[in-house]
């Protein structure tokens, strides 16, 4: 029904072009909203409008810097009249004539208080800076002696000074000992005022516009936001300081008309001033008039806009559904139901997402398996490579233990090795199986830490793998803390092996040291190994987390940081590199409660 009174009124070929392409449908609501709008007077008006503001800127920019240059001139002529009476006072010229630095650093304050600057400096008849006095701390009186020698070297009255971070304008005087045309120096006088951030504030408010000062092609002050002076620097140093011609820059997303003057007549020591005024704050008044053209032509919006409407729910129906289905696959929901259907590209991109979704769930699957086989067969080669060095330990020493001619001594020994073997395996197993049950609790205790660090050494050297390794613990029989023995030979276990991996097994040396630190007790395995890889550092300690073995997953370090948190200590490594790795353990001095372990 409501197709027969479109075809009524003449919309046939709407509805038709209803039926096509996506583009078809945007190109027919873009075509109706631009017919209905009035851009191009809007783009003719504002290109006229802005020629306009232009010239009017480039005109407030010769005012703003003609005033400034009257407002140096005045302050140039106040500090060479200042200047010129200080160095005729009669105290002035006693105090000068004492050639004592301390004399006259102490008595100079009363004479920078009546020359009423901002920066006040002394210095004899050589250049060398006997006082200095400034209004904000700062210059130096290394900066000041730098700065008055490079004056007098161009032989200009009128200077300008930097310091850090400090811009001052300066007019230097000498002082005679008798009249100025008797032409015997005992001094030279050198006051200023600073161009800081209140100055470029009062040129900015004045201007209606941006200043920057700039000494040597660095911006020294500036009123320009802190995120545009780094652009604003690199656009200033293309062009050089003109006082007539203005050119337009543009900063972030506004553009600016600058003009640029030299205010030093030193070229080696060039300080310039820029001011910028913006485009968009001069030309505010467009919005304005933009607003009451769009007014105008509001009627023709309305109805477009209901045409508009109408078009828009054909296409956004469908992407909003089509960006439901993408939401729920976020979510991990592989069966939210699309509707498909038509000829148009949302129909053939929300058929290509639901096929792109059901491969994907497929492909999810097989990763899933492939990484659970791949999982145990890691598992099972962690398994084998550390059950291997017991086992051995457990068959060569029953294969003694078949020898008639042996003592009742030799044979407890050889009891007792295969029971530290049997209780090693056991340990590793309890490890793994930490992983997948609820830990027990740790049967803490207090006791001699070199005792466990010995029996773990002793259990590393009866290997044959590691025989040929010096593992060396100088002890320290006072050194005690709580801990579960069995769980810290453990440790120290999975860190000798580990050492003992990565040293050479020709010239492998090992040390285990322990000691009494802050609060706690520390240990340190340092080997002389190649170091620990920089591609695994910063997930060391992560499951499955290993580098240049044949075998192994990487559980041992896991096991450790784990078995240490548990005690309320710590692990980490304290250095590695190409001269060897250290790893720190380090216990509290006083039991943790409700202590568990894997």
């Amino acid at each position: 029904m409501a197709e027969r009174r479109l075809n009524l009124f003449g919309f046939a070929p709407i509805t038709r072009l209803f039926r096509g392409t996506l583009r078809g449908k945007f190109l027919l609501s873009l075509g109706f909203i631009s017919a209905l709008l009035t851009w191009t007077m809007l783009l003719l008006v504002q290109h006229r409008v802005s020629l306009q503001a232009r010239d009017g800127i480039a005109r407030d920019l010769r005012n703003s810097v003609e005033s400034f240059q009257n407002l140096q001139q005045q302050r140039e002529s106040m500090l060479e009249r200042s200047a010129a009476l200080l160095a005729t006072l009669p105290p002035l010229k006693a105090l000068m004539t004492s050639q004592d630095a301390a004399t006259i650093r102490d008595a100079s304050t009363m004479f920078w208080e009546l020359a009423g600057s901002q920066l006040f400096v002394l210095a004899d008849r050589s250049g060398n800076v006997a006082a200095i006095h400034t209004a904000m701390p700062g210059f130096t009186e290394a900066e000041a002696q730098k700065s008055i020698s490079r004056s007098l070297a161009s032989g200009e009255p009128r200077t300008w000074w930097f310091g850090d971070g400090h811009l001052f304008e300066v007019f230097l005087q000498r002082i005679y000992f008798g009249a100025p045309d008797d032409e015997t120096p005992i001094g030279i006088l050198a006051v200023g005022y600073e161009i800081d951030s209140e100055v470029a504030s009062g040129i900015s408010r004045v201007a209606s516009s941006e200043v920057a000062f700039r000494f040597e092609k660095k911006i020294v002050v500036s009123t320009v936001p802190a995120e545009q002076r780094t652009s604003l620097t690199g656009l200033l140093d293309e062009f050089e300081p003109r006082n007539s011609k203005a050119r337009e820059i543009e900063l972030g997303s506004d553009r600016f008309l600058v003009t640029t003057v030299r205010l030093s007549s030193d070229a080696s020591s060039e300080v310039t001033l820029t001011v910028l005024k913006s485009f968009e704050q001069a030309t505010a008044f467009l919005q304005s008039l933009n607003r009451w053209i769009v007014f105008v032509g509001f009627g023709g919006v309305v109805a477009g806009s209901a045409l508009v409407f109408f078009v828009s729910t054909t296409f956004t129906r469908p992407l909003g559904q089509l960006v439901a289905g993408v939401q729920a696959l976020e979510e991990g929901n592989f069966t939210y139901p699309l509707r498909v259907g038509g000829k148009d590209e949302v129909s053939e991109l929300t058929s290509a997402f639901d096929r792109m979704r059901g491969r994907l769930l497929e492909t999810q699957r097989q990763l899933l398996d492939a990484e659970r086989l791949a999982t145990i067969g890691r598992m099972a080669n962690t398994i084998s490579h550390d059950l291997r060095h017991p086992l051995t330990a457990i068959l060569a020493y029953a294969e003694f233990l078949s020898d008639g001619d042996l003592t009742e001594a030799q044979r407890h020994d050889f009891f007792e090795e295969i029971r530290i073997a049997v209780n090693r395996m056991t340990d590793e197993i309890n490890s793994l199986l930490g992983f997948s049950k609820q830990r027990e609790p740790a049967h803490l205790q207090h006791a001699r830490v070199g005792e466990t660090i010995e029996r773990a050494i002793q259990n590393v050297k009866v290997l044959p793998d590691f025989a040929s390794i010096e593992i060396t613990y100088p002890g320290n029989g006072e050194c005690t803390a709580w801990f579960d023995p069995k769980k810290l030979e453990r440790v120290i276990l999975n860190l000798l092996f580990n050492a003992c991996e990565a040293v050479s097994p020709h010239s492998g040396r090992i040390e285990v040291t322990s000691q009494y630190a802050d609060d706690g007790t520390e240990i340190r395995v340092a080997d002389n190994g190649s170091g620990i890889p920089v591609s695994i550092r910063e997930n060391l300690f992560q499951p499955f987390v290993s580098h240049g073995k044949e075998k192994g997953i990487g559980l041992g370090l896991t096991v450790i940081q784990k078995l240490m948190q548990d005690h309320g200590g710590e692990v980490r490594v304290e250095s590695t590199g190409a001269a060897g790795t250290v790893f720190k353990l380090f216990f509290p001095s006083r039991p943790v409660e409700k202590v568990v372990t894997a």
